[in-house]
């Protein structure tokens, strides 16, 4: 990528409100055009004058992409459009973003600076994933996206607001999650590296919904018992015992790919057993396996989950001192359902005058 020594800076910036797999795969394909990822976030102040508010505070987005293991810097509160005197500051040979139209509130192209002056690459969106239609999924409050075997990708025919998911939803890219998980996809998200002799081998389980700040500081809290950190992701049915409602809001493909793109993950178990079993403690050479402080709810059966690491010894509840969880951040979207459905009618108005 380097040319001689100089490496190769790539500069990607936006709002990465409420951050999900879509965000990721797109600075992992901008990671991989250079050598040293810089990316600029814009401030609470900035989305709300172009967007309408984001769900997550500017500080809980900055952690967020902190996360990300394809990020090498991050840049706080950098202009809503991109400038070549911001891509000088920061030494960056060029700015990559989506396939998709970003503008100001005024209609303008945020990214037409560094276009006209040929340092502007694209990459290809994460079809079927948005911060809007995630917050429409929690809006709706169905269970359309988790559904099995041939209706697992349908939509929904129910009718919604204008923030819906289904048929009569009245933005296109609100429309019912179309992810179509493929095995190229999760090679692309994963390390591909098995423990080092001696390693200590952490595991944690759980649902991991909404990839939130919560979940990143509990990961980093578990990682720093060991040095390789395997997630145990359970099933959409298993999720939805525990949590209820309309849980999981993402379904497992997804909530996978989420949780390979944080730094602290080397390995992800999809479709992991709701109880700790001793094949899968031996299997993986598992030397702690640790839980936050969220409830433990029991098995279908009664019995307790951890039961086995805790009569090995090999159990530890740690703390992350993050209080944050999925049902918060759901909380969030629905005092706030008129603002966010007033952003996406404003969004939805701009996309058609360039469409």
């Amino acid at each position: 990528m380097s040319n001689g020594s100089k490496p190769v800076r790539v500069w990607c910036d936006g709002c990465y409100d409420m951050v999900h797999y879509g965000h990721a795969n797109s600075l992992r394909q901008a990671k991989a055009l250079g050598d040293v990822l810089v990316v600029g976030i814009h401030s609470d102040k900035e989305i709300a004058k172009h967007k309408g508010p984001p769900v997550f505070t500017e500080e809980e987005r900055y952690k967020m992409v902190r996360g990300i293991k394809w990020v090498d810097e991050v840049i706080e509160a950098v202009p809503y459009v991109t400038t070549l005197e911001t891509l000088d500051k920061y030494d960056c040979d060029f700015c990559v973003h989506g396939d998709d139209i970003t503008t100001t509130v005024d209609g303008v192209d945020t990214y037409h600076l560094v276009k006209a002056a040929g340092r502007y690459r694209e990459v290809e969106r994460t079809r079927g994933v948005s911060t809007t239609d995630i917050v429409g999924r929690m809006l709706l409050m169905t269970r359309e996206h988790f559904k099995r075997g041939e209706q697992e990708y349908s939509v929904a025919k129910g009718h919604s607001s204008c923030l819906g998911l289904d048929s009569s939803a009245t933005q296109p890219f609100t429309a019912c999650s179309k992810f179509l998980p493929t095995s190229r996809k999760i090679v692309q998200f994963s390390e591909g590296k098995e423990p080092k002799p001696g390693d200590k081998v952490v595991y944690v389980a759980g649902a991991f919904d909404l990839f939130h700040v919560g979940h990143l500081d509990f990961l980093e809290a578990a990682k720093s018992e060991g040095d390789f950190l395997i997630v145990g992701l359970h099933t959409d049915p298993t999720v939805n015992v525990y949590k209820g409602h309309n849980y999981p809001i993402m379904n497992l493909h997804e909530r996978v790919l989420s949780v390979l793109a944080c730094k602290y993950v080397n390995e992800v178990v999809i479709g992991a057993p709701y109880s700790v079993t001793e094949e899968l403690m031996s299997h993986f050479n598992v030397d702690v396996v640790c839980h936050g402080q969220t409830p433990i709810a029991p098995d279908v059966d009664g019995s307790d989950p951890y039961a086995l690491p805790k009569a090995r010894g090999v159990f530890k509840s740690i703390t992350s001192g993050n209080k944050m969880t999925t049902e918060k951040i759901v909380e969030r979207i629905i005092q706030h359902r008129l603002e966010y459905e007033a952003r996406n009618s404003r969004k939805n108005v701009i996309d058609n005058h360039f469409s």
